[in-house]
């Protein structure tokens, strides 16, 4: 009876044993039960999006404006001072009435949609802990993010593309650590795109081979193949070696589909146009593409480093929600027009929220900023399983802590593998003598949510 490497061996034309083995790898694979979503698209507004200004209001800050909080002294990060009324009026929308801020009217349109989760929590109140855990599972850097656990559950359905790949004009903080795929092969880790640029080109950097072309290049690989077989035949199974063949041979499949997919102005005038007012708009018009095109999971990042900390002024929040309000809701709009709304789940949020209580350290500036808040914000859901038209959870009269119905950032993943398809406590990964996952030890799947 032929082994494993034998088969593949015999079988293994095009790039060799190791490509072979990588398409097996990144191939489809079974959930562990009928999944609702097949794909991933989750919209990360780094920084701190504020709960109370956007899609949790609370009449409450506006009875009390400029009053201290009742009951002792709440200790946050920096120094708070009194209670602050939101400088946007909220309003009631489509047929669930869900109450929605001034800045967010093209979401607000569509808010039957969505799932408002006000009732979502973590454990601290710095940017990285909180950022690693909302990425991947856990406040420590070297776990897989949710995209690498996405594609090592999944596989993808294109093998001319990354399974995973994330959309930033620059760097969030803690930058990869946040798509990193930790102790898993690095194939499943997400692939950086800078989306400050239109060409795919410069978005993409060698894209194309100045000085061999695609046939040129598939010898080549061809002939690495028959080394790299050679080796593994003498010494064994190299899974490092593996994963870092099956992403370059990922890379020049890249060639042949990637320049047209980036290419957004291959869209109609009248699409692009509901897109096109932001790098945050571009990356939604290229993760509609992506999506459509079998990628897993796309992850867009708001911007560089962190810009929805607005410590100083909470009234930046305005411009901030002009460049990603029109987007969401084009991209919404266009899943549902293209057939991939109920497959695909979206996620938008950040890693906390914000505090009710102006931030007294900016006082000699504006005097109108908000300081980071873990007990409590909001994250929306659609799309994939998800029930729209429903807020779940609620926090305290002035927004500050969940009081009915918490939601663990735990929680969040473990719903989110579930629509998947899978059960988050089975899909594991042996590393280090012990099985590992997403959800760490906790979590639980938030039925209400579901569809």
């Amino acid at each position: 009876m032929w082994n494993r490497r034998q088969l593949l061996k015999t079988l293994g034309g095009g790039f060799g044993l190791t490509g072979l083995q990588g398409t097996l790898q990144a191939a489809t694979r079974q959930p562990h039960f009928a999944p609702k979503a097949k794909h991933v698209i989750f919209l990360f507004l780094n920084g701190g999006m504020s709960q109370v200004d956007t899609f949790d209001p609370k009449p409450a800050l506006v009875k009390h404006d400029g009053q201290p909080m009742p009951g002792p002294k709440i200790r946050t990060d920096r120094a708070s001072g009194t209670l602050m009324r939101s400088p946007w009026d909220f309003k009631r929308y489509g047929q669930s009435g869900i109450e929605v801020s001034d800045i967010f009217p093209h979401v607000a349109k569509r808010i039957d949609d969505f799932c408002v989760v006000r009732s979502m929590y973590t454990e601290n109140g710095n940017h990285g802990p909180s950022l690693q855990v909302m990425n991947c599972g856990h406040q420590l850097p070297g776990r897989p993010s949710m995209g690498s656990w996405v594609t090592y559950g999944l596989g993808t359905e294109n093998q001319n593309l990354p399974g995973f790949i994330v959309l930033c004009p620059g760097f969030p903080v803690l930058g990869s650590s946040l798509w990193s795929a930790g102790y898993m092969p690095s194939s499943y880790q997400g692939v950086h795109i800078h989306t400050s640029a239109v060409e795919p080109e410069k978005l993409i950097q060698n894209l194309r081979n100045a000085d061999l072309t695609l046939d040129e290049q598939k010898h080549q690989l061809k002939l690495l193949g028959q080394l790299n077989r050679r080796y593994l035949d003498r010494v064994g199974d190299q899974p490092n070696l593996q994963s870092a063949v099956e992403s370059m041979e990922s890379a020049y499949r890249m060639q042949t589909e990637a320049g047209q997919l980036f290419d957004i102005r291959k869209e109609p005038e009248k699409i692009r146009a509901r897109y096109d007012i932001s790098d945050f708009g571009r990356g939604c018009l290229m993760a509609l593409r992506l999506v459509e095109s079998g990628v897993r999971m796309v992850q867009i990042y708001y911007g560089n480093f962190q810009p929805w900390d607005s410590h100083d002024d909470i009234r930046v929040h305005a411009k901030l929600a002009r460049n990603v309000d029109s987007p969401i809701a084009a991209l919404v709009e266009d899943l549902k027009l293209r057939g991939l709304f109920d497959e695909t789940l979206i996620i938008i949020g950040s890693e906390f929220g914000r505090t009710p209580m102006i931030q007294n350290s900016g006082l000699e500036k504006l005097g109108c900023g908000r300081d980071h808040n873990p007990p409590a914000f909001t994250v929306l859901l659609a799309g994939g399983g998800i029930k729209g038209g429903q807020t779940y959870g609620t926090t305290d009269d002035f927004g500050y802590q969940v009081v009915d119905n918490k939601v663990h950032v735990h929680d969040l993943h473990a719903t989110a593998l579930h629509l998947l398809g899978f059960d988050h406590t089975r899909l594991t990964y042996r590393h280090a003598g012990r099985d590992f996952r997403l959800t760490d030890v906790h979590g639980q799947v938030i039925k209400p949510l579901l569809a």
